[in-house]
């Protein structure tokens, strides 16, 4: 067996040339229409990174300290101001419960504003998705 030949340089018919020159089918990067602009593209791939560390991550999102203050807030409302106390666990499991029900309303409501060729999440899509799930607002 042979090995081909190869033309190289301008008698290449795969040449094109520099960016920006006549044959060439690539334009310089400050001249493609449509091309963000370099902080843009910096700040976008930041918050990618960001959100692919919290995905990876197992923590959860709310702190604990001010998270748990919610629920003691909550039993006083109730409870007419006899005192209770709160087993670590319970509280976890309620910052789990909680942590979890508001990422699925958020990816409904996310689900619904591309839905409606909108990038933005607004509070329609938000109070829609408590709609459709079912979740009446009370105002305690």
């Amino acid at each position: 067996l042979r090995a081909r030949h190869r033309p190289t340089g301008a008698a290449s018919p795969k040449h094109r040339g520099a960016p920006g020159e006549p044959g060439s089918r690539r334009q310089p990067a400050g001249l493609c229409p449509g091309a963000s602009s370099r902080p843009q593209a910096r700040k976008r791939h930041a918050l990618l990174q960001a959100i692919q560390a919290l995905q990876k991550g197992t923590r959860l999102l709310p702190r604990k300290t001010p998270f748990s203050r919610l629920p003691r807030e909550i039993r006083v409302k109730f409870t007419h101001g006899v005192d209770f106390s709160w087993q670590t666990q319970a509280l976890l499991a309620l910052q789990e419960a909680t942590e979890t029900f508001l990422v699925r309303l958020f990816e409904d409501a996310c689900l619904l504003s591309l839905h409606a060729s909108r990038v933005t999440l607004s509070s329609k899509e938000s109070q829609l998705a408590q709609r459709i799930r079912g979740i009446q607002g009370h105002r305690w």
